[in-house]
């Protein structure tokens, strides 16, 4: 039995994602495909469009056997993060034999010896990233050209270090590496529109173009072409009644959170720096949405991107210390099953036969199978679900659902 991870969002599941899966079962030899995927809350720093139980169906009715929730404070982090739960977790399982990641190079070659440079840093490439810094540039460019001159045939930095899918697929595989995992990376090219476009294609769009415009028309037929029908389906079911959401419904919650924790700063939070936190005790009235003061925090050297997921480290109550315990003690302490193919039994029965954490596949039982840190990483879970609900249930009338009801997607 061949059993292969992809890392995913699906925010929302799209032609491209659909064409992922299958690519990855031809490329791999798998039988089975488990999806380790971001809950309500995305690497982005923003809400999900439409809640994780409805994405992990879509999942599975796209070709996925199984989908497993990535533990929030890892969804909600920078790349580095983002790769170390996704790969701690799929290794964890102890049955997981590779993974297959979407680039834009599509070549495995390349993103093995960037990875394996970054993680050994010879004294070489320490030396010259700390020259090319020290002359004024930017972190990405200094990495960029310290690579240039100590890693033999490095390619140039625009047609692999300027891609986001490139350097999360070596993320990905500087995870392996770290965690001495087992876990054989593949890729495959990643087709369509650009990962960063907000302009719609004919069928392969991206999805920021997809929920950009959805956005901005409100109208679900206009996305119908990019979309399997069963995400359609599935979409148009629950329009205008659970989703869409976007990161400005939460602008209110956030500045409620940002007024009273003022007073004593926001460095206790994954990503705040001090002069971050200084910023937003400085400029918290000048907050009128979310969107519009990431725009004002951000800096040339600071993302957008980053102000985001330091925002929704505030709203979600992830802290450093409690983040460096995780990594410290073991990233992930257990699985979390949001839906699964029920064909795929004896996947299900490989995992548990193999895993070295705990299958939750009920989330009332989850307490009594989890240690002390366990329990807190998955209650943390259980918070930003219940954020999601809130501002999700009072925006559309639909009233709050309580995660400790949901029951699992079974297709």
């Amino acid at each position: 039995m061949k059993i292969t991870g992809i890392i995913a969002e699906y925010n929302p599941f799209h032609n491209g994602h659909r064409y992922q899966i299958q690519r990855a079962r031809e490329i791999t030899g798998a039988d089975y495909i488990i999806i380790v995927m971001s809950g309500n809350f995305t690497q982005r720093g923003t809400p999900a469009l439409i809640d994780k139980y409805s994405r992990a169906k879509m999942a599975l009715m796209g070709g996925a056997d199984l989908v497993l929730e990535l533990p929030a404070c890892y969804a909600t982090g920078s790349a580095e993060y983002f790769a170390a739960g996704s790969i701690a977790l799929l290794t964890q399982l102890g049955c997981v034999d590779s993974i297959c990641f979407g680039s834009e190079c599509g070549d495995i070659i390349p993103l093995k010896n960037i990875a394996r440079a970054l993680v050994n840093e010879s004294t070489d490439y320490q030396k010259a990233l700390r020259a090319n810094i020290k002359n004024g540039s930017t972190f990405p460019v200094a990495r960029n050209a310290a690579l240039a001159e100590t890693l033999d045939g490095f390619v140039s930095f625009d047609t692999i270090l300027g891609y986001p899918n490139n350097i999360l697929g070596i993320e990905y595989i500087k995870a392996i590496l770290r965690q001495n995992s087992t876990i054989e990376p593949f890729t495959n090219m990643r087709i369509g529109s650009d990962y960063h476009s907000y302009k719609l294609a004919d069928a392969f769009s991206s999805a920021i173009s997809i929920r950009q415009s959805l956005s901005m028309q409100d109208d679900l037929e206009m996305v119908h072409a990019q979309l399997p029908s069963a995400t359609y389906g599935i979409m148009q079911e629950d329009f205008h009644k659970t989703f869409p959401v976007y990161a400005a419904d939460f602008s209110s919650m956030l500045k409620f959170k940002l007024i009273c924790e003022r007073e004593k700063g926001f460095t206790q939070y994954q990503d705040v720096t001090k002069a971050i936190s200084d910023k937003l005790v400085r400029d918290t009235f000048l907050m009128q949405g979310f969107d519009e003061f990431c725009d004002i925090l951000k800096t040339k050297d600071v993302t957008y991107a980053r102000i985001s997921r330091c925002l929704s480290h505030i709203l979600l109550d992830i802290y450093t210390d409690e983040v460096k315990q995780y990594m410290d003690s073991g990233i992930v302490f257990y699985a979390r099953a949001l839906g699964f193919n029920e064909n795929a039994a004896s996947l299900t029965k490989k995992i548990k036969k193999n895993t070295s954490i705990p299958l939750i596949t009920k989330t009332t039982s989850a307490a009594a199978n989890l240690y002390p840190l366990g329990r807190k990483q998955f209650e943390h879970d259980v918070h930003a679900a219940h954020v999601y609900e809130c501002i999700a249930g009072t925006k559309y009338h639909a009233g709050m659902r309580d995660e400790y009801r949901r029951q699992l997607v079974k297709i």
